[in-house]
C-alpha cells in the first residue's frame, strides 16, 4: 500500500514556495492560546460539568489539564521542528502518510468550526441575558435557540451575527486580529480575577458533599430535558465535555508559519497559554462549587450564564452585570483563536491539493487566505444557528481527541524514523508522557455520549468519501509534486535537515 508519506523537507519547501506573513510573536502567541482557551468552557460549560458529575467536576478539569498538559509537550516538540501551518494535520503527513493526514485534518473541521460554533452560541447567551437585564429587552426564544435546544427555537441570531463579525475581523489581517485578541484576553482575565477576589471568601464545606453524586465513569442515564434521548454522566464524562475547554492552546500550533522565531516562541505560547489556563480553571471551579453548590440538580447547572449567576446568588449582581458585559466583549476572542486555526488548516491542505485550491488564494490587501476565512465562516454561522451548545462541544471533542492521539503518537515515530534531525524543544521523558497523553485521550473518546460517537463515524465517513472523489488523484503527491526544493539553495536545504 502507497503511504504517500510527505517527508519534513518537502513539508517546510512547500510552506517556503507559498508562505504567509511572519508577524506573531510570543506574547502574541501567549495570548491567543488563553483566548482559544479561557472561553465558553469557564464561562457557560462550568454548569454543563455540574449536571454531569456535580462538585466532582473539579477533578474533570484536572484529568483535562493533565492530559492537555502531556499532549502540549507532544505539540511543542513537532510545531518547533516543523514550524508551518497545519498543526495535527502536518504533523500526521509528515508521520503516518496522506489518509491519515486526511483524517485528522477532517476531524479537525470539528475541533475548530464546531468548538466556534459552540462558543458564538455561548455568547448567544451572556448576550440575550445583558440584553434583558440591562435594557429591558426581552428577545423571543425563536430568535435565540436553534430547533435542536431544550428549549426549541427557530434560528439563533445573535449567535449567527458574532461568527460572521469575527469573520470580518480575520479577513482584515492577522496581525491586526492577534492585537485585538490580545485586548479581550485581558479583559477576560481581569474578570476571571474579580470572580475569583469575591467568590473564594464565601466557600462553603458544605457544598461539597455529596462530592461524586453520579459516580467516576461515564454511564448513560435518560436526559431529563430531552425524552427519549440517553445521556453521559459522571466525572470521565464531565470531563469529555470540559475537554473543550482547554483545547484552544492547539490553535497556537496553527500559527507556526506566522510566528517570528518559531523554534523559541511555539512551545512557550503552547505550555504558556495552558498553564495560565488551567490555574485559572481550578480556582473558578472551586469558587463556583463552594460558594453556590454545584450539585447536577443545582441552579448552577441549570444556568446559562453560570458564573454570572454565582455573582448574582452571592449578593454581588453588579459584579455579576460586569462579568455578564465582560463575556459579551471578550468570548468573540475565542471564536476568533479557533476560526484562525480552521482557517489556517484547511489554507495548507488546499496547499496540498487535498482541497481546491482556490482555498488557498491570498487577498492582495489583507495578505490573509480570505476565500477559505470566508468559507469557514459561513460554516460556523449555520451550525451556530440551529444546534445546542452542549452537542456542539461533545462533537468537537471527538475531532480533537483523535488530533492529539495523532498528535503523541507521531512524536514517537519521528524520534525513531528521523533521529538526527534538530529539535529546538524535545519533550521530556517522551516515551513515557506521548503514550499517556495518547491514553488519556482515548478514554476521554470513549467517555462522550453514544451519540456523539455515531455523529463522529458520520463525519469521518463523509470525509473519506470526499477524499476517494477529489484528494487521492488531485493531491500533490499523487501528482508527483513533492514540494518546491528547486527553491532553496544548498545551504537552506541542509539547515532544514539540521
Amino acid at each position: 500500500m502507497d503511504w504517500r508519506i510527505k517527508s519534513l523537507d518537502s513539508i517546510l519547501a512547500t510552506a517556503r514556495h507559498k508562505p504567509l506573513t511572519r508577524s506573531l510573536g510570543a506574547f502574541q502567541l501567549t495570548m491567543l492560546g488563553i483566548g482559544g482557551t479561557i472561553g465558553t468552557g469557564i464561562f457557560v460549560l462550568t454548569a454543563t460539568a455540574a449536571s454531569k458529575a456535580g462538585p466532582a467536576m473539579m477533578i474533570s478539569f484536572i484529568i483535562c489539564g493533565v492530559v492537555c498538559l502531556l499532549t502540549a509537550l507532544a505539540y511543542s516538540e513537532l510545531a518547533a521542528m516543523i514550524p508551518v501551518s497545519g498543526s495535527a494535520y502536518t504533523f500526521s503527513y509528515a508521520t503516518f502518510g496522506e489518509v491519515a493526514a486526511w483524517v485528522v485534518g477532517w476531524a479537525l473541521v470539528l475541533e475548530y468550526a464546531i468548538a466556534s460554533s459552540a462558543v458564538a452560541v455561548g455568547w448567544s447567551g451572556y448576550m440575550v441575558g445583558l440584553a434583558n437585564r440591562f435594557f429591558n429587552i426581552t428577545i423571543p426564544s425563536t430568535w435565540v435557540h436553534g430547533p435542536f435546544d431544550k428549549d426549541p427555537g427557530l434560528i439563533n441570531l445573535p449567535a449567527m451575527f458574532i461568527a460572521l463579525a469575527v469573520t470580518t475581523l480575520l479577513v482584515v489581517g492577522t496581525k491586526e486580529s492577534a492585537r485585538f485578541n490580545s485586548v479581550l484576553v485581558m479583559i477576560k482575565i481581569l474578570t476571571l480575577c474579580m470572580f475569583l477576589a469575591l467568590a473564594l471568601p464565601l466557600i462553603h464545606t458544605a457544598n461539597f458533599h455529596p462530592f461524586m453524586p453520579l459516580g467516576f465513569f461515564a454511564h448513560e442515564i435518560p436526559d431529563p430535558f430531552k425524552p427519549g434521548i440517553m445521556a453521559s454522566v459522571g466525572v470521565s464524562a464531565a470531563a469529555a465535555t470540559i475537554f473543550f475547554a482547554f483545547v484552544g492552546f492547539d490553535a497556537v500550533s496553527t500559527a507556526a508559519e506566522e510566528t517570528v522565531n518559531p523554534n523559541r516562541n511555539i512551545p512557550i505560547g503552547l505550555i504558556g497559554a495552558l498553564g495560565i489556563s488551567t490555574i485559572l480553571y481550578m480556582l473558578v471551579g472551586i469558587a463556583a462549587t463552594g460558594s453556590v453548590g454545584a450539585q447536577p440538580d443545582s441552579e448552577l447547572a441549570k444556568s446559562s450564564e453560570a458564573l454570572a449567576y454565582v455573582l448574582h446568588t452571592i449578593g454581588f449582581p453588579w459584579a455579576g452585570n460586569l462579568l455578564s458585559i465582560a463575556a459579551v466583549v471578550a468570548l468573540p476572542s475565542v471564536i476568533l483563536a479557533l476560526m484562525f486555526g480552521q482557517t489556517r488548516i484547511f489554507f495548507v491542505m488546499a496547499r496540498d491539493g487535498l482541497l481546491p485550491p482556490v482555498l488557498s488564494r491570498i487577498h492582495s490587501r489583507f495578505h490573509t487566505p480570505y476565500v477559505i476565512t470566508i468559507a469557514t465562516g459561513v460554516f460556523v454561522a449555520v451550525f451556530s444557528a440551529f444546534f445546542p451548545i452542549d452537542l456542539l462541544a461533545d462533537v468537537s471533542n471527538a475531532g480533537t481527541l483523535l488530533a492529539f492521539v495523532a498528535v503523541a503518537i507521531g512524536v514517537l515515530v519521528l524520534r525513531v524514523r528521523d533521529p538526527q534531525r534538530r529539535r529546538p524543544f524535545r519533550a521530556p521523558v517522551v516515551w513515557v508522557t506521548a503514550p499517556l497523553a495518547a491514553a488519556g485521550c482515548g478514554f476521554l473518546f470513549f467517555s462522550l455520549s453514544t451519540l456523539t460517537k455515531e455523529l463522529f463515524v458520520g463525519w469521518a465517513i463523509i470525509g473519506l468519501i470526499f477524499y476517494v472523489l477529489y484528494g487521492r488523484t488531485r493531491s500533490n503527491v499523487a501528482r508527483g509534486i513533492i514540494g518546491h526544493d528547486e527553491d532553496l539553495d544548498s545551504a537552506e536545504a541542509a539547515s532544514l535537515k539540521h
